[in-house]
Protein backbone atom coordinates (compact mmCIF):
# COMPACT_ATOMS: atom_id res chain seq x y z
CA UNK A 1 0.00 0.00 0.00
CA UNK A 2 1.29 3.26 -0.81
CA UNK A 3 2.24 5.25 2.10
CA UNK A 4 0.82 8.55 0.29
CA UNK A 5 -2.26 10.21 1.68
CA UNK A 6 -3.97 11.96 -1.26
CA UNK A 7 -6.96 14.33 0.24
CA UNK A 8 -9.26 15.18 -2.11
CA UNK A 9 -10.97 18.97 -0.58
CA UNK A 10 -13.28 20.59 -2.37
CA UNK A 11 -13.72 23.81 -0.71
CA UNK A 12 -13.84 27.61 -3.32
CA UNK A 13 -11.16 28.70 -5.48
CA UNK A 14 -10.15 31.45 -3.10
CA UNK A 15 -8.07 31.83 0.31
CA UNK A 16 -10.16 29.04 1.80
CA UNK A 17 -8.55 26.39 -1.33
CA UNK A 18 -5.50 27.54 -0.44
CA UNK A 19 -5.67 27.29 3.42
CA UNK A 20 -6.69 24.02 3.39
CA UNK A 21 -3.81 23.27 1.05
CA UNK A 22 -1.50 24.10 3.36
CA UNK A 23 -2.98 22.59 6.13
CA UNK A 24 -3.56 18.78 4.21
CA UNK A 25 0.38 19.61 3.75
CA UNK A 26 1.45 20.59 7.25
CA UNK A 27 -0.04 17.70 8.06
CA UNK A 28 1.91 15.29 5.69
CA UNK A 29 -1.28 14.37 3.07
CA UNK A 30 -0.93 15.29 -0.41
CA UNK A 31 -3.96 17.63 -1.06
CA UNK A 32 -6.14 17.55 -3.83
CA UNK A 33 -8.05 20.37 -4.68
CA UNK A 34 -11.02 20.46 -6.93
CA UNK A 35 -13.22 23.54 -5.94
CA UNK A 36 -16.53 22.51 -6.08
CA UNK A 37 -18.07 26.22 -4.69
CA UNK A 38 -18.50 29.21 -6.77
CA UNK A 39 -19.94 32.11 -5.09
CA UNK A 40 -21.90 34.49 -7.19
CA UNK A 41 -22.61 37.70 -5.31
CA UNK A 42 -26.61 38.56 -5.37
CA UNK A 43 -25.68 42.50 -4.55
CA UNK A 44 -28.21 42.26 -1.41
CA UNK A 45 -27.54 43.65 2.06
CA UNK A 46 -29.05 42.16 4.92
CA UNK A 47 -32.82 43.64 5.96
CA UNK A 48 -33.49 45.70 8.69
CA UNK A 49 -34.19 43.87 11.79
CA UNK A 50 -33.33 43.93 15.63
CA UNK A 51 -30.67 40.55 15.25
CA UNK A 52 -28.79 39.92 11.86
CA UNK A 53 -27.86 36.19 11.86
CA UNK A 54 -24.37 35.96 10.04
CA UNK A 55 -23.10 32.42 8.68
CA UNK A 56 -20.14 32.44 6.67
CA UNK A 57 -17.05 34.96 6.27
CA UNK A 58 -18.62 35.02 2.63
CA UNK A 59 -21.33 36.51 4.09
CA UNK A 60 -19.71 39.29 6.53
CA UNK A 61 -17.33 39.99 3.13
CA UNK A 62 -20.38 40.89 0.70
CA UNK A 63 -22.26 42.93 3.20
CA UNK A 64 -19.27 44.96 4.22
CA UNK A 65 -18.03 45.57 0.50
CA UNK A 66 -22.01 46.39 -0.08
CA UNK A 67 -21.65 49.16 2.43
CA UNK A 68 -23.59 47.85 4.81
CA UNK A 69 -22.33 47.52 9.26
CA UNK A 70 -24.75 46.53 11.72
CA UNK A 71 -24.97 50.04 13.29
CA UNK A 72 -28.98 49.15 14.14
CA UNK A 73 -29.04 45.61 15.04
CA UNK A 74 -27.17 43.30 17.32
CA UNK A 75 -25.03 40.23 15.63
CA UNK A 76 -25.16 36.46 15.39
CA UNK A 77 -22.08 34.38 13.71
CA UNK A 78 -22.88 30.82 13.68
CA UNK A 79 -19.18 30.13 14.45
CA UNK A 80 -15.98 32.21 15.45
CA UNK A 81 -14.70 31.86 11.69
CA UNK A 82 -17.38 33.80 10.42
CA UNK A 83 -17.12 36.05 13.95
CA UNK A 84 -13.22 36.34 13.17
CA UNK A 85 -14.28 37.61 9.98
CA UNK A 86 -17.07 40.49 11.37
CA UNK A 87 -15.16 41.59 14.27
CA UNK A 88 -12.21 42.04 11.43
CA UNK A 89 -14.50 44.76 9.95
CA UNK A 90 -14.86 46.66 13.39
CA UNK A 91 -18.14 44.43 13.99
CA UNK A 92 -19.12 43.81 17.70
CA UNK A 93 -20.21 40.65 17.99
CA UNK A 94 -23.47 39.71 20.26
CA UNK A 95 -23.66 35.82 19.62
CA UNK A 96 -21.65 32.83 18.71
CA UNK A 97 -23.38 29.76 19.85
CA UNK A 98 -21.71 26.91 21.45
CA UNK A 99 -22.20 24.31 19.19
CA UNK A 100 -21.29 26.02 15.56
CA UNK A 101 -24.58 24.96 13.08
CA UNK A 102 -27.86 26.02 12.61
CA UNK A 103 -29.34 23.99 15.20
CA UNK A 104 -27.02 25.61 17.97
CA UNK A 105 -27.82 29.40 16.54
CA UNK A 106 -31.44 28.39 17.54
CA UNK A 107 -30.36 27.71 20.50
CA UNK A 108 -28.39 30.67 21.48
CA UNK A 109 -30.62 32.90 19.80
CA UNK A 110 -34.06 31.57 20.98
CA UNK A 111 -32.26 32.38 24.68
CA UNK A 112 -30.81 36.12 23.49
CA UNK A 113 -33.56 36.92 21.26
CA UNK A 114 -36.33 38.84 23.02
CA UNK A 115 -40.03 38.08 22.14
CA UNK A 116 -40.77 41.38 20.66
CA UNK A 117 -37.19 41.42 18.80
CA UNK A 118 -37.02 40.25 14.92
CA UNK A 119 -34.12 38.00 13.67
CA UNK A 120 -33.11 38.59 9.97
CA UNK A 121 -30.76 35.58 8.54
CA UNK A 122 -28.79 36.65 5.57
CA UNK A 123 -26.94 33.93 3.96
CA UNK A 124 -26.28 31.95 0.74
CA UNK A 125 -29.03 30.41 -1.55
CA UNK A 126 -28.10 26.95 0.20
CA UNK A 127 -28.96 27.69 3.74
CA UNK A 128 -29.95 24.64 5.86
CA UNK A 129 -33.88 24.78 6.92
CA UNK A 130 -32.84 24.02 10.21
CA UNK A 131 -32.16 27.58 11.24
CA UNK A 132 -35.57 29.34 9.84
CA UNK A 133 -37.82 26.82 10.98
CA UNK A 134 -36.38 26.31 14.51
CA UNK A 135 -36.42 30.07 14.73
CA UNK A 136 -39.92 30.76 13.67
CA UNK A 137 -41.77 27.55 16.13
CA UNK A 138 -39.94 29.42 18.77
CA UNK A 139 -42.16 32.14 17.97
CA UNK A 140 -39.57 34.34 17.04
CA UNK A 141 -40.18 36.84 13.87
CA UNK A 142 -37.67 35.56 11.08
CA UNK A 143 -36.84 36.83 7.69
CA UNK A 144 -33.83 35.81 5.30
CA UNK A 145 -32.10 37.52 2.32
CA UNK A 146 -29.70 35.43 0.15
CA UNK A 147 -26.19 37.65 -0.07
CA UNK A 148 -24.86 34.82 -2.54
CA UNK A 149 -25.31 31.94 -4.88
CA UNK A 150 -23.13 28.81 -4.25
CA UNK A 151 -22.75 27.07 -7.84
CA UNK A 152 -20.41 24.77 -9.28
CA UNK A 153 -17.53 25.74 -11.00
CA UNK A 154 -18.17 24.45 -14.48
CA UNK A 155 -14.20 22.62 -14.53
CA UNK A 156 -14.83 21.07 -11.13
CA UNK A 157 -14.48 17.35 -11.27
CA UNK A 158 -10.79 16.14 -11.31
CA UNK A 159 -11.10 14.33 -8.06
CA UNK A 160 -14.32 12.26 -9.18
CA UNK A 161 -12.07 10.77 -11.78
CA UNK A 162 -9.20 10.19 -9.10
CA UNK A 163 -11.74 8.63 -6.83
CA UNK A 164 -13.19 6.35 -9.68
CA UNK A 165 -9.65 5.08 -10.14
CA UNK A 166 -8.69 4.61 -6.47
CA UNK A 167 -6.77 7.22 -7.09
CA UNK A 168 -7.79 9.15 -3.32
CA UNK A 169 -7.01 7.68 0.14
CA UNK A 170 -8.91 10.42 1.78
CA UNK A 171 -11.84 13.40 1.14
CA UNK A 172 -13.11 15.96 2.68
CA UNK A 173 -17.06 17.00 2.03
CA UNK A 174 -17.58 21.01 3.87
CA UNK A 175 -21.17 20.74 2.88
CA UNK A 176 -24.31 18.62 1.63
CA UNK A 177 -23.73 21.17 -1.43
CA UNK A 178 -20.18 19.76 -2.13
CA UNK A 179 -21.47 16.34 -1.94
CA UNK A 180 -24.21 16.76 -4.27
CA UNK A 181 -21.93 18.69 -6.71
CA UNK A 182 -19.00 16.15 -6.44
CA UNK A 183 -21.58 13.69 -7.08
CA UNK A 184 -23.49 15.63 -10.12
CA UNK A 185 -19.65 16.36 -11.32
CA UNK A 186 -19.12 12.50 -11.30
CA UNK A 187 -22.18 11.34 -13.37
CA UNK A 188 -21.68 14.48 -16.12
CA UNK A 189 -17.85 12.37 -16.73
CA UNK A 190 -20.48 8.75 -16.18
CA UNK A 191 -18.02 7.83 -13.34
CA UNK A 192 -20.34 8.44 -10.45
CA UNK A 193 -20.89 4.58 -9.59
CA UNK A 194 -17.11 4.54 -9.65
CA UNK A 195 -16.51 7.34 -7.60
CA UNK A 196 -18.50 6.23 -4.85
CA UNK A 197 -17.15 2.97 -5.04
CA UNK A 198 -13.46 4.39 -5.31
CA UNK A 199 -14.50 6.91 -1.95
CA UNK A 200 -15.66 3.65 0.13
CA UNK A 201 -11.79 2.26 -0.07
CA UNK A 202 -10.97 5.92 1.27
CA UNK A 203 -11.75 7.61 4.64
CA UNK A 204 -14.35 10.43 3.99
CA UNK A 205 -14.73 12.86 5.97
CA UNK A 206 -17.85 15.75 6.64
CA UNK A 207 -17.57 18.48 8.69
CA UNK A 208 -20.96 18.30 10.78
CA UNK A 209 -23.89 15.82 10.82
CA UNK A 210 -25.59 17.28 7.86
CA UNK A 211 -23.27 16.89 5.30
CA UNK A 212 -22.53 13.37 6.62
CA UNK A 213 -26.24 12.65 6.69
CA UNK A 214 -26.35 14.28 2.85
CA UNK A 215 -23.16 11.36 1.87
CA UNK A 216 -24.70 8.47 3.20
CA UNK A 217 -28.26 9.56 1.58
CA UNK A 218 -26.19 9.48 -1.42
CA UNK A 219 -24.52 5.69 -0.65
CA UNK A 220 -21.50 7.41 0.54
CA UNK A 221 -19.88 6.42 4.11
CA UNK A 222 -18.57 8.31 6.45
CA UNK A 223 -15.90 7.31 7.96
CA UNK A 224 -15.33 10.76 10.44
CA UNK A 225 -17.79 13.41 11.44
CA UNK A 226 -15.24 15.55 13.97
CA UNK A 227 -16.60 16.98 17.28
CA UNK A 228 -15.69 20.73 16.54
CA UNK A 229 -17.48 22.01 13.23
CA UNK A 230 -14.43 23.47 11.82
CA UNK A 231 -12.12 22.44 8.35
CA UNK A 232 -8.61 22.36 11.01
CA UNK A 233 -10.62 19.97 13.08
CA UNK A 234 -12.13 18.04 10.11
CA UNK A 235 -9.04 17.44 7.99
CA UNK A 236 -6.87 16.62 11.32
CA UNK A 237 -9.00 13.86 12.11
CA UNK A 238 -9.00 12.80 7.73
CA UNK A 239 -5.06 12.17 8.11
CA UNK A 240 -4.94 11.17 11.36
CA UNK A 241 -7.69 8.14 10.10
CA UNK A 242 -6.07 7.65 6.63
CA UNK A 243 -2.22 7.59 7.53
CA UNK A 244 -0.60 4.44 7.09
CA UNK A 245 0.29 4.07 10.80
CA UNK A 246 -3.33 4.00 11.50
CA UNK A 247 -4.13 0.81 8.64
CA UNK A 248 -1.06 -1.11 10.96
CA UNK A 249 1.97 -0.27 8.89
Amino acid sequence: MTSEVRAAVFRPDDERIADAVDLLESLGATPVPDPMLAVEPTGATPAPADWTVLTSKTGVELAAEAGWTPTDTRLACIGPATADAARAEGWAVDVVPEEYSSAGLVDALTAAVATDESVGVARSDHGSAVLLDGLREAGIETTETVLYRLVRPVDAGESTARAAAGELEAALFTSSLTVEHFLDAAAERGVRAAAVEGLADAVVGCIGEPTAATARDHGITVDVVPDEATFEALATAVVERAAPSHHGE
